[in-house]
């Protein structure tokens, strides 16, 4: 058996098309021919959108980018939006001394996991997005609920993007329990720690109940909207919103050094099935480079750690293929 990890790192024909607004005389590649050749090589089931948005000749690069797939904690950035619009309605303080305890407490992160106390709101949520905490995420979804999240997705008009009631409950479900049930935090970790659980009850972590779940063109659609201030009336919490979103670990991982970047990634390890994901946002030279490229795939489909490896070293290629040719655009 193999035990759920958040590493919190961080189908078809690929395709090159113009937005709307591209001429269609100034190319679809943007300079860039294959882009993702190297995510594309990889095993397993995929799903990559990249929109460059240079002003004279917008283009975007794609692969099945209708597909939803597994994304891990790369949810978590709707939990983030979805906090903060409630801190500028006035609803919740940034201040406020959220709980950090066992009715909260998830496996995976390195930050809550093993304390006990109150923590300020602020912290919760920059634990949540830098170090993919989960006992953060549940705080935080705790704090303003899951419900008001999904309201939050269904207004952004993200039809297939789906998320768990708590990360908690998710891993109840994938474990074996009944739809909505929460094992506990106690009962679920001595389950995940034993090595000797029968995995035959397991669940896949894409499923129809309880999962973490977007394509690629929602991601990238998600993030253009929030970074130009979509969700926010107030330039304080877009500001905010930003500052957190930078903070991501994953960034350093595969964005090309010095460049402004706000994202988040997600990885899961579950009983032979596997998921690394990227999506967000960095800006070159003023230009916004949006960006989702997701890799779902299993043991019979290729080593994990290689996998992951070789998952990483691709899409910081096509960040550095777009980063180099905008940079050498602007020369």
């Amino acid at each position: 058996m193999r035990r759920r990890q958040f590493l919190g790192s961080a189908l078809g024909a690929a395709g090159l098309t113009l937005l709307p607004q591209a001429p269609a005389a100034q190319g679809a590649d943007g300079g860039v021919p294959d882009l993702l050749e190297s995510f594309l090589t990889l095993p397993g089931t995929k799903s990559a959108q990249v929109d460059v948005d240079t002003p004279e000749s917008p283009w975007r690069a794609t692969f099945q980018p209708h597909e939803p797939l597994f994304c891990g904690s790369c949810f978590k950035t709707f939990v983030l939006a979805a906090f903060l619009q409630e801190v500028e309605a006035g609803r919740v303080d940034e201040n406020e001394q959220l709980a950090i305890d066992e009715g909260v407490r998830s496996p995976g992160g390195s930050v809550f996991e093993n304390l006990t106390g109150t923590t300020a709101a602020r912290n919760v949520l920059e634990a949540m997005i830098a170090h993919s905490d989960n006992t953060a995420t549940d705080a935080a979804m705790k704090r303003i609920g899951a419900s008001r999240v999904r309201k939050f997705i269904a207004g952004a008009g993200l039809q297939k993007t789906r998320i768990p009631d708590s990360t908690r409950r998710f891993f109840s479900y994938v474990a074996g329990a009944a739809a909505g049930e929460d094992l506990g935090w106690k009962p679920l970790h001595e389950l995940l720690q034993n090595q000797n659980t029968d995995a035959a009850k397991f669940r896949h972590p894409l499923n129809d109940v309880a999962t973490m779940a977007a394509p690629a063109d929602e991601l990238v659609a998600y993030y253009k909207r929030a970074l130009a201030g979509e969700f926010f009336t107030k330039p304080d919490t877009l500001r905010e919103f930003k500052r957190i979103q930078s903070m991501a670990d994953s960034i350093a991982v595969v964005v090309p050094p010095d460049t402004p970047c706000y994202m988040k990634g997600g990885s899961v390890d579950w009983n032979g099935f596997h998921c690394m994901a990227s999506a967000g946002q960095m800006i070159v030279r003023g230009t916004p480079v949006t960006f989702a490229l997701t890799l779902n795939w299993n043991d019979s489909d290729g080593d994990q750690a290689k996998t992951v490896a070789a998952y990483k070293g691709a899409v910081a290629d096509v960040l550095a293929k777009v980063n180099r040719r905008l940079l050498e655009a602007g020369t």
